[in-house]
């Protein structure tokens, strides 16, 4: 669902009057494995083919703080809390440098992950929901929030033919979970998915059965996006167009 109002979460940044931010925000959540990073790619490549200007933003990928956030994950040492405030930092950076910049600017934003994966993470660790939300009341309310969602073992096995390896955080390894690394990675995936869908009415995510071929899970979300730009009355990007090359006859 997309905001009546361009708004934030809570008090936002200051200096910064979302009103004045005419471009979109478009946010795909889910999993390691769920396709995210391929339905960016083909988002873009196909509104950048309809002429319409975007911009990339993702977790850990800010200028101020992602090595040393990478860096201080190496250890599996890594506190909750300090953890949860890396993220937030990394966010922060590149809301206020990436984000309402481009915007402002009349882009569309795909977003690979926000601040819901992250509050996600933190409630299965046990954070305060209300700290949460404070803390993340910077963020601007986003048009469109697609969640993938894939069934564990899936997840699984996509991670194991990508890298042959499942990774610590995302199995949840710090929870105690279960000795087991793949074991553990259910659980937690498990717990997360049950957090997402407790989050799901009031932040309005869009379920997506990820399950699916990337084919056709880019087909619902191209019509979704498609017909918030429609409604908004600006671009008339075609998702059906025989034209559109980069997906290769993705629909």
């Amino acid at each position: 669902m997309r905001p009546q109002e361009r708004c934030f979460y809570g008090d936002g940044i200051v200096r910064t009057d979302p009103a004045t931010l005419t471009g979109k925000l478009v946010v795909v959540e889910g999993a390691d494995g769920s396709g995210r990073s391929t339905q960016i790619r083909l988002l873009r490549d196909w509104l950048e083919g309809e002429g319409i200007p975007t911009a990339d933003v993702g977790l850990a990928r800010s200028m101020l703080v992602s090595a040393e956030l990478e860096q201080a994950k190496l250890g599996n040492v890594l506190g909750r809390t300090t953890m949860s405030l890396f993220y937030a930092t990394d966010f922060a950076d590149q809301l206020e440098n990436i984000i309402i910049p481009a915007m402002a600017a009349g882009f569309v934003v795909l977003a690979d992950r926000y601040i819901y994966t992250l509050m996600v993470r933190d409630l299965v660790r046990g954070a305060d929901p209300a700290w949460l939300q404070c803390l993340y009341g910077i963020a601007l309310v986003p048009d469109l929030v697609f969640h993938l969602r894939v069934a564990p073992r899936k997840l699984a096995q996509r991670t194991f033919r990508k890298s042959s390896e499942l990774d610590f955080w995302e199995s949840g390894m710090d929870l105690g979970l279960s000795r087991d690394r793949f074991d553990s990675f259910i659980r937690y995936q498990t717990l997360v998915q049950r957090s997402f869908a407790t989050m799901q009415d009031r932040y309005h995510f869009i379920e997506v059965n990820g399950n699916r071929s990337p084919t056709l899970v880019n087909r619902q979300l191209r019509e979704e996006i498609a017909a918030m730009l429609r409604a908004d009355g600006g671009f008339e990007p075609v998702p059906n167009a025989a034209s559109y090359r980069p997906s290769a006859r993705l629909l």
